[in-house]
C-alpha cells in the first residue's frame, strides 16, 4: 500500500466532518445530520480496518525485511567462508610454487655439475634396466680385458654376446643451441653439440667392442628425451654415422624398447640352456635304462640256469627215493642176513 493512502484517507474524514458541522449549522433537516453521523461511524471504521491493514502489511515487510537481511547475511558468511577456503587453496599453491621453485633450482645446480649429471645419467640407466633385466644379467661398472670400464654390461650370450652401455649427457651445447639468440650463434652451438656427439660416439666405439668379448655394437644413452628427440629429428645423419661405427644412441623411451627385446633373448637363453640339460639328463637316463636292461638280462640268464639245477637236483633226488623204495620192497630172510653178516 503506498504511504500516501492514510494521509488522505485521514484528511477526507477530516473533511467529511467538517462538512457535517457546517450543515447541522445551517439547520439542515434531522434526518440528513443522522445519514452523515452513520456515513462518519462507517468512514471511521472503514478507516480503523484501513490502520489495521496498514499494521499488518508493515509487520509483513518487517519479517520480509528481516528475512532478506537473514538470507543476505548467510550468503555474505558463506561468501566469506569459500573466500577463505580459496585463499588456503593458494596459500597452498604458493607454498608448492616455492616448494617447486627450491627443487627446480636444486635440479639446475645438479645439472650444471657435470659430475652430478652423470650421476644422474647413470642413476636413471640403472633404474631401467634392473626393471627390465633379471640381476645375473647385467653387471654395474664393469671393466673389460683392455682396462676400460663401462657403466652397464648387459650380457648376452653369442650372437650378440655382451653389450655395453655408457650413459651420456651433453646439456652444455644442447642448451646453448635451445637458447641461442639468433642464427649465428644457434650455428655455432649446434656445431659443439655435433661435437661432442661424435666425441663420445668416438669413445664407445674405442673402448667398449672389443672382437671376441663384446658384442658388434655398443649403446650410448641419453637421460634427456628432448636431448634424443632433437638428435635424430635434426642430425639424423650423426644417428647413422653412429651406428655405422656400432655406436646406437638411445633415449629413456628406445632404451627400455630394447630392454624389453633383451629380455626376450636372456629367456630364449636360458630356455636352451635348460633344454640342453634336460637333454643331456635324458641322455643319462637313456643310458642307465640300457645298462639296467642288460643286468636284468644277465640276472634273467642266472636265473634260468639256477632253474635248470634245480631241476636236475629234483630229479636226482627222485632217482634216490625211487631206488631206496625198490630196496625196501626186496625180500631178504633174516637168517640168511646173519650169515651174510658173519
Amino acid at each position: 500500500m503506498p504511504d500516501w493512502l492514510p494521509l488522505a484517507l485521514i484528511g477526507g474524514a477530516l473533511g467529511l466532518a467538517l462538512l457535517l458541522l457546517l450543515l447541522a449549522l445551517r439547520g439542515r433537516r434531522g434526518e440528513d445530520v443522522a445519514r452523515l453521523g452513520a456515513m462518519m461511524e462507517a468512514l471511521a471504521a472503514a478507516q480503523d480496518r484501513l490502520a489495521r491493514l496498514s499494521e499488518d502489511r508493515a509487520r509483513d515487510q518487517e519479517r520480509s525485511l528481516a528475512a532478506r537481511l537473514d538470507a543476505a547475511a548467510e550468503r555474505s558468511q558463506a561468501s566469506a567462508s569459500a573466500i577463505q577456503q580459496r585463499l588456503s587453496v593458494i596459500d597452498a599453491a604458493r607454498q608448492n610454487i616455492e616448494a617447486l621453485g627450491s627443487q627446480v633450482t636444486s635440479l639446475a645446480a645438479v645439472l650444471g655439475n657435470k659430475q652430478a649429471r652423470g650421476a644422474l645419467g647413470e642413476v636413471q640407466l640403472r633404474d631401467l634396466v634392473a626393471d627390465r633385466l633379471p640381476p645375473s644379467g647385467f653387471a654395474w661398472q664393469h671393466t673389460l680385458s683392455n682396462g676400460t670400464r663401462c657403466d652397464c654390461l648387459i650380457r648376452l650370450p653369442f650372437p650378440p654376446g655382451p653389450i655395453a652401455v655408457d650413459s651420456k649427457f651433453p646439456l652444455e651445447a644442447w642448451a646453448a643451441m635451445q637458447d641461442a639468440p639468433d642464427s649465428a650463434a644457434r650455428a655455432l652451438a649446434t656445431r659443439r653439440f655435433t661435437a661432442d656427439i661424435r666425441r663420445h660416439v668416438a669413445d664407445i666405439s674405442q673402448k667398449y667392442l672389443i672382437p671376441g668379448e663384446t658384442a658388434e655394437g655398443a649403446l650410448m644413452f641419453l637421460p634427456s628425451e628432448a636431448v634424443h628427440a632433437t638428435l635424430h629429428a635434426a642430425h639424423a645423419e650423426l644417428v647413422a654415422e653412429a651406428a655405422r661405427r656400432g655406436v646406437h644412441i638411445v633415449g629413456p623411451s628406445s632404451l627400455w624398447a630394447v630392454l624389453n627385446t633383451m629380455r626376450g633373448l636372456l629367456r630364449d637363453a636360458r630356455l636352451q640352456d635348460e633344454a640342453r640339460r634336460i637333454r643331456h639328463e635324458v641322455e643319462a637316463l637313456a643310458a642307465d635304462t640300457a645298462r639296467l636292461e642288460r643286468r636284468i638280462g644277465a640276472l634273467r640268464g642266472h636265473f634260468a640256469n639256477m632253474q635248470q639245477d634245480v631241476r636236475d637236483i629234483e630229479i636226482t633226488a627222485e632217482k634216490i627215493i625211487r631206488r631206496s623204495e625198490a630196496i625196501r620192497a626186496l625180500d631178504i630172510p633174516e637168517d640168511a642176513t646173519a650169515r651174510a653178516a658173519e
